[in-house]
């Protein structure tokens, strides 16, 4: 077969849930595939070093800008000229070329804008609302991350069960079990975090529901035997303001750490470093930090809803997401019950190593011949 590839979100969004998957689709696929050939679609004057081999081509285009990354792509000709057997768009579908001259895989990750519109920016929501019709006509299948979402695509978007097929995500190879004594050292030495410490990692959508897990601390704060703050990693964005506000409301304010954006390299002592990974989202696909947590066998909380019970299994402490006090206990508990502790850091280790990007691909591949070579 030959295949292309949208690469962009592997560069521009490195770090972000959707621009981890691209990156580790491509870069899993160059090193497991030597039977077919690959073209990866990137933006001009960008380093895709991770790229390599006789069978995988980098495919610089002229128009890819990353202010224009949610519009429609005019690659007809890099397409024909390469002589394409199918095109795979992992960005649930986003920069879908104008004209279909081949196959289409889609890589469709949620509907959230269709089951929490509330919650999803004005623009994405408008422009995933306006585009999805287009985007299911052109697609000859559909990929999604867990069977959670497949149940939300099939049942909100009508789309037949045997197009979509479930490849789940795993964490990168990067996170993996550290010295957790090392690895507070390096957090202290490098970041000036001195105390234990309680973790969340991701965005500040209101969907992430961070607001429950200031609101635990605050519940537990007077009970901790050991000082701990609450580190909450991530860029900035939409509740930052209000997670401030609340942080003020409930004097907590001095406990809280936003760190803003962190480089991915950083990220697994991050994780090594927490006492407990809390992740009390209101919806998601997939939750590719509870994986990433479990994989460095830190203890995760999350929520009992969406995907996130199917994700973690028996592999992490599942709560009613807006039950704060029911979080704060468990949060209590894991700091304070060694047994309890070494118990879940077990039980995450063996969930987390379930998940793999050789299987992801292994299982994109399969897809991509049910379609090229019906």
């Amino acid at each position: 077969m030959i295949i292309g590839i949208d690469g962009r979100a592997a560069y521009w969004y490195r770090g972000t849930g959707i621009g981890t998957y691209v990156y580790q689709l491509i870069y899993k696929q160059n090193q497991l595939d030597r039977n077919n050939h690959y073209y990866i679609l990137i933006p001009k004057e960008s380093d895709y070093s991770f790229i390599w081999g006789d069978n995988f081509h980098k495919t610089p285009v002229e128009n890819m800008r990353k202010d224009r990354f949610w519009e429609e792509l005019e690659i007809k000709e890099v397409l024909l000229d390469r002589n394409v057997d199918l095109y795979h768009i992992p960005q649930n579908g986003i920069g879908m070329p104008k004209e279909k001259i081949c196959p289409f895989v889609v890589t469709l990750h949620d509907v959230i804008p269709i089951t929490m519109p509330e919650t999803v920016g004005p623009y994405y929501c408008k422009k995933f609302l306006s585009s999805i019709p287009e985007i299911l006509d052109k697609s000859d299948a559909i990929l999604t991350v867990s069977e959670f979402s497949k149940n939300d695509i099939c049942r909100e978007l009508g789309v037949p069960e045997d197009k979509v097929f479930v490849s789940k995500l795993a964490a990168e190879d990067i996170y993996v079990p550290m010295d957790k004594q090392l690895a507070k050292a390096y957090i202290r030495e490098k970041y000036g975090i001195e105390d234990d410490f309680f973790l969340y990692v991701g965005g500040f959508n209101p969907r992430k529901n961070i607001k429950s897990l200031l609101m635990a601390y605050a519940y537990i704060k007077r009970k901790l035997k050991k000082s701990h703050k609450v580190v909450i990693l991530g860029k900035q964005g939409r509740s930052y303001d209000d997670l401030v506000t609340l942080s003020h409301k409930l004097k907590i304010n001095n406990d809280c750490i936003f760190t803003g954006f962190i480089p991915v390299d950083d990220m697994p002592l991050f994780y090594n470093a927490a006492s407990v990974f809390v992740y009390p989202s209101l919806y998601e696909g997939f939750g590719l930090p509870v994986v990433e947590s479990m994989a460095c066998g830190t203890p995760v909380i999350t929520s009992n809803i969406t995907s996130l019970p199917e994700v973690v299994g028996d592999g992490a402490i599942t709560v009613a997401p807006k039950d704060y006090v029911a979080i704060g206990h468990y949060m209590l508990n894991l700091v304070e019950d060694e047994y309890l502790y070494e118990d879940m850091k077990r039980k995450a280790l063996k969930r987390a190593a379930l998940y793999s990007w050789d299987k992801t691909v292994m299982d994109t591949i399969e897809v991509y011949k049910r379609v090229a070579l019906p």
